[in-house]
């Protein structure tokens, strides 16, 4: 029975965070029916070796875009830019944390999330969105009907800033070399950034967020879509139906690459 409740309560809670949101249900003869059909909201995300790099995506870098970024070394892989880390001293961020926070997921997800930086609970298992912002960011992702191990997760700052504050400017400008080469090398159709910090870095801009989300942006040929940050939405709730606005964006847009494909 026990086991039975706990079901229960997971289920509920992941109604309201929907009704929340903003989701609406078909009815149970539509899902039936979606079911038989083998659909789903979004397509799930290619695995490798299933995608190479897009030539044609990659030759829309616009000439600030390239200016600003420079090219990965040629062969460049994760398993690269993890080494190219090591035990990382480039900033003050390297006398306090616990552990350096890579990212994880799909190497050759559709979808990219980008966030700021990790906090307590990432700094001790070194995995990125592990705490509660993580279980909020995991519900998201499921609520367009994506499974998480198929997006990839990183952060634009690899180390936690103390106390969990914002990154300054120049533990940024340090890390941030690595999450470009991590974009290039998942190669991913969209960018959802979270936060701030994340679709600022990316976007070489310092429009507000509120300014930023809600619609499509690009990064060197791969498109974006900014939103509120989890731990933001844990503080302010009643935010989460523009996340679930900004959400459907990108649910739109994997739909149109499938039909066009």
């Amino acid at each position: 029975m026990t086991g039975k409740k706990e079901l229960g309560q997971q289920l509920l809670e992941h109604l309201k965070l929907y009704r929340d949101l903003g989701v609406r249900w078909a009815g149970p003869a539509q899902a039936r029916k979606a079911r038989r059909a083998g659909t789903s909201a979004v397509p799930p995300a290619k695995t490798a070796p299933a995608r190479g790099p897009d030539p044609g995506r990659a030759s829309q870098k616009s000439p600030e875009d390239s200016a600003a970024l420079p090219a990965n070394p040629p062969g460049d892989s994760l398993d690269a830019i993890r080494a190219d880390l090591k035990d990382c001293r480039r900033c003050k961020l390297a006398t306090t944390r616990r552990s350096i926070v890579f990212g994880s997921g799909n190497p050759r997800a559709e979808l990219m999330f980008v966030g700021e930086a990790p906090g307590a609970d990432e700094d001790a298992q070194g995995l990125p969105f592990v705490g509660r912002a993580g279980q909020l960011l995991t519900k998201i992702i499921e609520s367009v009907e994506i499974d998480r191990k198929d997006v990839f997760i990183c952060n634009i700052v690899k180390c936690r800033p103390p106390g969990n504050r914002n990154p300054e400017k120049d533990e940024i400008e340090a890390c941030r070399e690595f999450v470009f080469r991590q974009v290039a090398v998942v190669n991913p159709r969209i960018i959802c950034a979270l936060g701030a910090f994340g679709a600022q870095t990316l976007l070489q801009t310092t429009e507000p967020i509120g300014r930023l989300r809600g619609r499509l942006h690009d990064y060197r040929g791969v498109k974006l879509v900014a939103t509120f940050h989890p731990a933001y939405l844990l503080r302010n709730p009643y935010e989460k139906r523009k996340v679930w606005e900004d959400m459907k964006i990108i649910r739109k847009y994997l739909r149109s690459i499938a039909i066009d494909e």
